[in-house]
């Protein structure tokens, strides 16, 4: 009859709608324990009904396939399910918006710590920005202000050089946090000695600690194989922070200890360390393949630290506020850098302090171990040595800005350069082209200017009339810093990088070094060729 295709289309439908009811609620009941974490015995309330709808499910298939239904119990039986198919979906609703609540709960509280955080960074890099510019403009002030015996205004520019690379170190703290923390900060592994790492370490300190008073000692005895593959920029990173840290939080009369100690035998042990200097200039033909770990110790007795700060030394702008260190400057940002440059190259850092007790460092880290030089290289001449400044040479500087320009020209003068200037790159590449052969030794070529950046003028400076000045050393002298800047600059086509603010020394040693090749203009054209520089 028409009707009992009725009831059993009810009964039937309602029994679909049933088993989309138990889909719906397990998907439901799996949002509410992802979102609020529910443990394992707060979850039977919720398996609860999930038993009931396939109770439900059941009945309505045996009234289905076993019962004679009329039209009321059809009725119920879908209604029944329709029912719970609304109260699911209201529920949905209700979770769904509960859930954007509390992520917009989270946002906001996570905006509010931004915001908080954002007038820590400002206050405390306020405050350690204004002090070397206080030390910086002070003393220019006053040198301009009264007239100063030779003595006095080498006092002041001492001073103020200082508080400018205290500046510095400041800057690139922050700019190595940001780079951390945004993901961009890769490891450069070579091949390389770990005892000429730590020999540099105790070098850079020794005159400090010894005025300060310091019994300060690097241990490189336990080194079984000195030759490893890590990122020598890092490590030393590693030690600076550390080492500084112990010097500036030891008073004068304490002690400060380096130790390397390898804790897994390698299988150099001719290579085993003595605790004397290595020849410097040998180049470690390495073939990486067995993993040693090394324990790196930085130990004091200086001021120690309370426990509640030990637990957050690891963290950025992080410093304890005492009266005992209140006069110790510093970024809170050392610590933070350690520890990123420690997990990045897969190691671990611990501390042990106690107020007034000293603090320990403790640093492990997994290396590569690498086989020794065949036989020791003969040490390479100091590039300063066969530096040919003195002879003429003479340097194209292009440099936007005037007062770097001028700055640029006598540094290169005090070194016997003759040098012309260029305001931007295209200047530079038309003052290059219209130069007789071999006028121009070299170029110092800015990055970021007007007209014509650095990296065009460079590429087209490549694509000039070969060997000159096309074959010309062309070096980046700019404020991008980082290791893909120096890789830009090298597809560029430019032969050496040098950050800014210039260091006269690092200056000389790039020109000394492009200086001291043979002069382009005398390779002939087939040469050139045959290097592929044309």
């Amino acid at each position: 009859m028409k009707s009992d295709w009725i009831i059993y289309g009810m009964v039937y439908a309602g029994s679909l709608i049933m088993l989309v009811n138990i889909i719906l609620y397990l998907r439901f009941e799996k949002n509410i324990k992802g979102f609020w974490g529910w443990e394992e015995g707060q979850s039977f309330s919720l398996r609860l009904p999930i038993l009931l709808l396939v109770l439900f499910l059941f009945g309505y298939l045996a009234v289905g396939l076993l019962g004679e239904p009329d039209l009321i119990v059809g009725g119920i039986l879908f209604g029944g399910s329709v029912f719970v198919f609304a109260i699911l979906r209201l529920m949905q609703r209700l979770t769904d918006r509960i859930r954007q609540d509390e992520e917009l709960k989270i946002a906001l509280k996570a905006a509010q710590q931004a915001s908080v955080s954002k007038s820590l960074f400002l206050s405390n890099m306020s405050h350690d920005i204004r002090t070397p510019l206080n030390a910086i403009i002070g003393y220019a002030s006053l040198a301009k202000s009264r007239e100063l015996s030779p003595e006095e205004a080498r006092d002041y520019l001492d001073k103020i050089g200082r508080s400018g690379q205290a500046l510095l170190d400041l800057i690139n703290d922050i700019l190595e946090m940001s780079r951390i923390e945004s993901g961009k900060m890769e490891l450069e592994e070579e091949p390389g000695s770990l005892t000429e790492v730590f020999d540099a370490v105790q070098d850079m300190f020794a005159g400090q600690m010894q005025e300060k008073r310091l019994d300060f000692q690097v241990d490189t005895s336990g080194i079984r194989d000195r030759y490893a593959v890590f990122d020598r920029l890092r490590l030393s990173r590693i030690l600076l922070n550390l080492v500084s840290n112990a010097y500036k939080f030891t008073p004068a009369g304490g002690r400060v200890r380096v130790s390397i100690v390898q804790e897994d035998a390698g299988k150099s042990p001719q290579t085993a360390g003595t605790g004397m200097r290595e020849p410097k200039g040998e180049e470690p033909a390495c073939s990486s393949g067995q993993s040693a770990s090394y324990r790196i110790q930085v130990s004091d007795t200086g001021i120690g630290m309370t426990p509640e700060f030990a637990s957050r030394v690891f963290e950025s702008f992080e410093r304890e506020r005492t009266s005992t260190v209140s006069g110790i400057q510093g970024t809170g940002l050392g610590m933070a850098i350690t520890k990123s440059i420690v997990d990045l190259m897969k190691g671990r850092i611990d501390v042990r302090t106690a107020p007034g007790q000293g603090t320990t460092f403790t640093v492990y880290l997994p290396l590569t171990v690498c086989n020794p030089p065949a036989a020791p290289a003969a040490v390479q001449e100091r590039a300063e040595d066969v530096c040919r400044c003195g002879e003429g040479r003479r340097v194209l500087l292009a440099e936007d800005v005037a007062i770097n320009r001028e700055i640029g020209r006598l540094m290169l003068e005090q070194m016997g350069l003759c040098v012309e200037e260029a305001a931007n790159g295209r200047e530079a590449v038309e003052m290059l082209a219209a130069s007789e052969k071999g006028y121009f030794d070299a170029v110092l070529m800015d990055i970021q200017m007007p007209v014509m950046d650095g990296y065009e003028a460079a590429r087209r400076i490549r694509r000039l009339s070969a060997p000159y000045p096309a074959g010309i050393p062309v070096i980046a002298v700019t404020a991008n810093a980082f290791a893909e800047d120096k890789q830009l600059a090298m597809e560029a086509g430019m032969d050496g990088h040098i950050a800014k603010p210039l260091d006269p020394a690092a200056l000389r040693r790039v020109l000394a070094s492009l200086l001291a090749r043979p002069a382009e203009s005398d390779v002939n054209d087939e040469d050139m060729q045959a290097a592929g520089k044309v």
